[in-house]
């Protein structure tokens, strides 16, 4: 799964819109749906932020691994 479909489904399955998530990013939604969509490569400060946000590893958003979980 790539990073843009990654980001996607764990959007969705807490039930936000990309309004919401752009907004915790401090972006707009058209630049956050080019994500989304692989239009625009997601920059890395932003790769920390949603780790952050949805608890889960940048392995796991970028597709490295299946295993959502940090290694922490």
């Amino acid at each position: 799964m790539k990073t843009a479909e990654r980001i996607r489904s764990l959007r969705e399955d807490k039930d936000l819109t990309q309004t919401e998530i752009a907004e915790y990013l401090n972006t707009s939604q058209t630049v956050y749906s080019r994500y989304e969509r692989n239009e625009r490569s997601l920059p890395i400060e932003m790769l920390y932020e949603l780790c952050d946000f949805y608890n889960v590893s940048a392995d796991y958003i970028l597709g490295r691994t299946d295993n959502p979980k940090t290694n922490k």
